[in-house]
């Protein structure tokens, strides 16, 4: 395997800028970082672009397996090219998929409308995985999922389930051409509790911005606007817990 040891090498450089959405849109790659996320990625035949290593897991079978596009890197390239502190010392290059364009939508989904923190995208994907839902759309203001924290918070959720990119309006109309029905999220103590709702099969959950929550104009074109009784003091959830408790309420209704 090529063997690079200098964190200035121009091929890190170039790896290093895929940590911008705008860098990772204009190349069509992206990076996933952690032996869980390589395999994972392995497992649900994503196309690999490149494997990078330290000496750790040059012998490893997984690696092994893409000989032919894996290269050996120094600690300190993996520690430049991770963004924790402590770097496992494997990457992997990936393309990213067509996740621009959708045409129907189907069963239960998860539509974001503007939220922007990686962390809570990432936690509300890997919700949705576990809660059985079939898919995620974020509005094309919402944190991209491609971007690493975002990958790193997903777990390999990413992996199990589509994720599309798209205007927001559309996707509910799209939602709403299959008849299912939207349920927009706010912390109103005039929309109903969720736990009131009366069980439907096909339905989309959107949830919004951490300050702003859902926008008005996409409330409106909601079928039915929801909340989560607050039993304590605190004034509302963060998106992430609220999204999980909503998505696994809505589907034990």
């Amino acid at each position: 395997m090529k063997y690079i040891e200098s964190k200035k090498n121009d091929e890190i450089k170039q790896l290093k800028k895929l940590a911008s959405t705008k860098y990772i849109r204009k190349t069509g790659t992206y990076m996933v970082e952690g032996f869980h996320l390589v395999r994972e990625a392995d497992q649900y035949e994503q196309d690999f672009v490149q494997v990078l290593v330290t000496d750790k897991y040059s012998d490893d079978r997984l690696v092994k397996k893409y000989y032919d596009i894996a290269t050996t890197i120094s600690e300190d390239v993996a520690k430049e090219l991770s963004e924790t502190k402590t770097p496992q010392g494997i990457f992997a290059v990936l393309k990213v998929k067509d996740n621009d364009s959708l045409s129907e939508i189907t069963g239960k989904w998860v539509m974001l409308d503007d939220v922007q923190d990686p962390g809570n995208v990432g936690t509300i994907v890997r919700t949705a995985d576990a809660a059985g839902y079939d898919g995620v759309i974020t509005s094309l203001d919402s944190a991209d999922f491609y971007q690493p924290k975002v990958q790193r918070s997903m777990q390999g959720s990413q992996f199990h389930l589509p994720i599309y990119r798209m205007d927001i309006h559309k996707a509910i109309d799209l939602a709403k051409a299959s008849d299912l029905v939207i349920y927009g999220s706010e912390v109103n103590s005039e929309a109903k509790p969720y736990n009131e709702l009366e069980k439907v099969s096909d339905y989309a959950l959107v949830m919004g911005n951490e300050a702003h929550g859902v926008t008005q104009d996409v409330l409106n074109a909601c079928n039915e606007n929801i909340y989560i009784p607050i039993l304590g003091k605190a004034e509302s959830l963060n998106v992430a817990v609220a999204s999980g408790v909503l998505m696994y309420g809505l589907q034990t209704l």
